[in-house]
């Protein structure tokens, strides 16, 4: 690759940040006048502590078990994909349990709650700086719904929670301007591999999906699908080990095409 043209791009260009605009909000406002606090004694879950293990016993999980996820479970997902450790400046930028290109977080975590210890079902909006999330709005037919908006891929619908999250664009632009994509794309890995480990180090499960159909997500949250719209899924539930031998099932045509 020549990466000539990409030098040129990154030294020519002038930023909004550069022309001095003032910058958009670090996270969204809350969308409801009421939240739920989230617990942090996360020194009472048993979360495994020999990273090696977790990275060696990592893999995409679809089989769940539908049994009841803790509300303190959840909340170590949620601080540890979003979470804001430190504010940089005064309302510069957050400095997050994941990384981001010039620390700019250019993602809205939501969620579809179907079976957490004290949450009624439906759908809910994570507020990172307060570490809290409010409930949006019951779901009627949550099964079609779910099945609708991930392009009926059955085998989610039976995780505890599904997170989806969307992208601010203008708050990546604002820094990186038409590069601001590349960035995005980066950043949303780091998001999703850390859920994939803190789910592996606490005995959950999880897949990350990319095929979302964004109007129906974007209907579901409340979203207007031009300034932030929803781009990617994570299903998180319950698993047992003795359940991964099912996993191969989604892998038969393998064996059958001779692949």
């Amino acid at each position: 690759m020549d990466y000539s043209e990409l030098k040129y791009d990154v030294e020519e260009f002038e930023s909004d940040q550069d022309k001095k605009i003032p910058q958009p909000p670090l996270v969204k406002e809350s969308m409801r006048k009421e939240s739920i606090e989230l617990p942090k004694n996360f020194d009472a879950l048993q979360i495994c502590s020999n990273f090696l293990d977790i990275i060696n016993t990592r893999h995409s999980s679809r089989v769940y078990t539908q049994e009841p996820m803790s509300l303190l479970e959840l909340s170590y997902i949620l601080w540890t994909c979003q979470g804001v450790k430190q504010i940089r400046g005064k309302k510069y930028a957050t400095l997050r349990t994941v990384p981001s290109g010039g620390a700019r977080h250019g993602f809205e975590l939501y969620f579809v709650c179907q079976n957490v210890e004290g949450l009624d079902p439906g759908t809910y909006h994570y507020l990172p700086l307060k570490h809290c999330i409010e409930f949006l709005n019951p779901i009627d037919k949550v099964s079609d719904v779910l099945a609708s908006s991930l392009c009926d891929q059955l085998w989610a619908l039976k995780a505890n929670v599904i997170l989806y999250f969307s992208y601010v664009p203008y708050r990546t632009e604002w820094r990186y301007g038409h590069l601001a994509h590349r960035i995005a794309l980066v950043d949303l890995g780091h998001v999703g591999e850390n859920i994939y480990l803190a789910s592996t180090s606490i005995g959950l499960g999880t897949c990350g999906i990319g095929a979302c159909v964004t109007s129906i997500c974007d209907e579901m949250f409340e979203l207007d699908g031009e300034n932030e719209f929803i781009l990617y899924s994570q299903p998180v539930g319950k698993v047992n080990p003795e359940d991964f031998a099912k996993e191969k099932s989604f892998y038969e045509f393998v064996e059958k095409e001779g692949l």
